[in-house]
């Protein structure tokens, strides 16, 4: 087996937020949120090659990202320190999602990092210690940890399994990069938002309190958007860069993407309920 077959594989999917309202802002500078969680069939994949020596290395190198900075070293290491476990890893990652997109890639590095490692180092954590474990790395990552589509409320981390429709998304790569520190302290954005319910999303309110911001200083996403308004209305998951649509087949969404004007990168991909993570961790 070569150290990247296919059948050795974690997957870290990607999600969307669905709906993002920002209802308050906290005494330590965080900002109170409600949104919605949902994974999409979109990912990056990992491998991990254990070590008996302790060392927790990564092997591919992320432009931008010194290794120690890393999601994946650091959910490691947070594991080791946890556990006082002795072994290493060498851990090889596939980037198939963007940074700066909104759709939680180094969150779900790091949450697979934590799931795959508590499995194969043997520590044993249950799901609730392995959540503690990830909030400190972003308030994403015990999402992708618990592996359910979620009402989050807090920053994130207060979770409530729902059951959604899983349609099929036509997200479009806008060619930029958006900081969601930016974002979150631009002076223009909304930051007390009335508080909804979960029927009041299903009822049809998907509001993202960063839309204006992101709209307004990114054209490229600004672009996007437009052109998804053609097909139902774009909407924006996360601070962004990334801008979704939502079909109700396949083949309908394929159709949108492939008129899409030349410079508009993307892909078409299902909604999940269940993380592909959880999958793969049944299988042993």
């Amino acid at each position: 087996m070569t150290d990247r077959d296919p059948a050795l594989a974690w997957p870290a999917p990607a999600k969307l937020n669905l709906m993002l309202r920002v209802v308050g802002r906290r005494p330590d500078g965080y900002h109170e949120l409600q949104t919605v969680f949902q994974f999409i069939e979109q990912g990056d994949r990992l491998w991990f090659d254990l070590r008996e020596d302790g060392a927790v290395r990564r092997l591919d190198a992320l432009a931008g990202v010194a290794e120690d900075d890393d999601l994946t070293v650091r959910a490691a290491r947070a594991l080791q320190r946890a556990t006082g476990c002795r072994l290493g890893v060498d851990i090889r990652c596939e980037k198939n999602l963007p940074m700066g997109g909104g759709l939680g890639g180094g969150s779900s590095d790091a949450a697979t990092t934590l799931v795959a490692l508590n499995r194969l180092w043997g520590t044993g954590l249950d799901e609730e210690a392995l959540s503690a474990l990830a909030l400190p790395l972003g308030a994403d990552v015990p999402v992708f940890v618990r592996g359910r589509a979620a009402w989050g409320e807090g920053v994130g981390e207060r979770l409530e399994p729902v059951e959604l429709p899983e349609p099929w998304y036509l997200v479009l790569v806008p060619p930029c990069s958006v900081s969601t520190r930016d974002v979150f302290c631009h002076p223009e954005l909304t930051r007390d938002s009335r508080p909804i319910t979960l029927a009041d999303f299903l009822s049809g309110d998907v509001t993202n309190d960063c839309l204006p911001v992101v709209r307004r200083d990114y054209p490229e996403v600004e672009s996007a958007l437009d052109w998804l308004s053609a097909w139902g209305g774009g909407r924006l998951t996360g601070t962004g860069a990334c801008v979704f649509a939502v079909f109700d087949d396949e083949a309908c969404a394929l159709d949108a993407l492939s008129r899409a004007p030349a410079r508009m990168q993307g892909f078409v991909t299902r909604g999940l309920n269940r993380s592909p993570l959880l999958d793969r961790l049944d299988q042993g």
